[in-house]
């Protein structure tokens, strides 16, 4: 796989060898154990897989390399390039300006902006309206676009099964800016719409079988299905593709839900006539991190901490993960740590931010489960781990450490 340029002030040289060190023991990928971390008194359990992902290092890469190569010019971001607080702030330092916020809303008018400018189109990706103001300000983003591959790849899966008349469920956060980007580019093609989670895909199925009058759909699916959606016509073929960054067992029990749901309706039919085989379309990185999260929830641990922004969709799904086995800390930065007693964690699910106290249980040794999301820089887990071990008394310093794993 390509290796991108991403700036030292990301890399970590105790990641970097243990990662290098599990990948050339493990060029398979079957091994998901984390990687033991012995400190003594305290140790930590390194995900087999964590960190930035193919995407992020793509686009980070064409961000700052637009910075060094258009000095003078005005660089413009459509809304934050990943879910990272320090690599947006980076960025920011670097002159560039974000034309939106996470959530689409406007910071800066369109109409402010020349075909003289750039404007980096973030790795989500962006609608096909948002693409069309861009071409009538006569902007050329063609070099300047920095949406995943594994985005696009969603985007080509929706267009195959739209040209077969298959209408497009999409399970995602219907105001992540990837779904956004995702609907709109099934709804150019086909009938589409969201559901955030099984409890939705189940309301959308009473549709299906007829159990729920039409009319109620939209009103109950409201801002999450395309313009001139029938739903008698509409939810006779579907098929299923996603955010790429959601939980793959929420995917999957989705998808197989909704086929089981056609199945019964059409008994006598082919089940490909109802219900489009789209396979999974989570992206590598994704898998990846759930699966090493599996693996290392294995190991019996006293805490987990999970590390990356508070925004991310995938990140939050690992501290799901986690949250299932035990008790687990959502931080951003090593200065969540404030002390061997005291640590401040976000709570996705109210959105708030809480201090808890004696996290670091009185035992020798503590063990903690480290992971972190796909747009987390691992020099952040690396200020973590420092962080952590200062409060022991250790056997082994982190250069120790980085010297066994060469």
């Amino acid at each position: 796989m390509k290796s991108f340029d991403v700036p030292i002030i990301y890399r970590s040289p105790l990641i970097s060898a243990i990662k290098k060190k599990r990948k050339e023991s493990d060029k398979m990928k079957k091994d998901y154990s984390p990687a033991l971390l012995d400190f003594g008194p305290i140790q930590i359990f390194l995900a087999r897989h964590f960190g930035f992902c193919y995407g992020v290092e793509n686009a980070i890469e064409i961000a700052f390399r637009t910075v060094d190569e258009n000095p003078g010019k005005r660089i413009f971001l459509l809304s934050e390039m990943i879910h990272n607080p320090q690599v947006n702030a980076d960025l920011e330092a670097h002159g560039i300006q974000f034309l939106q916020d996470t959530y689409g809303k406007q910071l800066i008018p369109f109409e402010t902006i020349t075909k003289e400018d750039i404007v980096l189109i973030p790795a989500f990706g962006t609608t096909l309206l948002i693409e069309e103001k861009l071409r009538q300000i006569g902007i050329q983003t063609e070099n300047y676009d920095t949406t995943c591959p594994f985005v696009e790849k969603v985007w080509n899966r929706s267009e195959v099964i739209a040209k077969e008349n298959y209408t497009i469920i999409i399970h995602g956060k219907p105001k992540h800016e990837e779904t956004r980007a995702t609907f709109s580019h099934a709804a150019k093609n086909a009938p589409s719409v969201i559901v955030k989670d099984i409890s939705e895909a189940k309301e959308l199925a009473k549709y299906i079988t007829g159990e729920k009058s039409k009319n109620d759909f939209y009103s109950e699916f409201k801002d999450q299905y395309s313009e001139g959606f029938d739903v008698e016509k509409d939810l006779v073929k579907i098929g299923v593709v996603n955010q790429t960054t959601m939980l793959a067992s929420d995917t999957q029990e989705i998808a197989n839900f909704l086929k089981q749901v056609m199945i019964e309706k059409y008994t006598s039919d082919d089940p490909a006539d109802h219900f489009a085989d789209t396979r999974d379309t989570l992206c590598y990185a994704t898998n990846d991190n759930q699966t090493a999260v599996s693996g290392m929830l294995e190991t019996q641990a006293d805490l987990a901490i999970v590390v990356g922004g508070y925004n991310s969709s995938n990140t939050s799904h690992l501290v799901e993960l986690c949250e299932e086995k035990l008790p687990t800390f959502f931080i951003n930065n090593e200065g969540n740590i404030l002390s061997e007693n005291k640590i401040l964690h976000h709570n996705f699910h109210t959105k708030e931010d809480l201090v808890t106290n004696n996290f670091l249980p009185e035992k020798d040794p503590v063990k903690i489960l480290l992971t972190s999301g796909a747009s987390c820089p691992d020099a952040l887990v690396e200020g973590i781990i420092t962080k952590l071990v200062s409060y022991y008394p250790t056997k082994n310093s982190i250069e120790d450490l980085i010297l066994q794993f060469q």
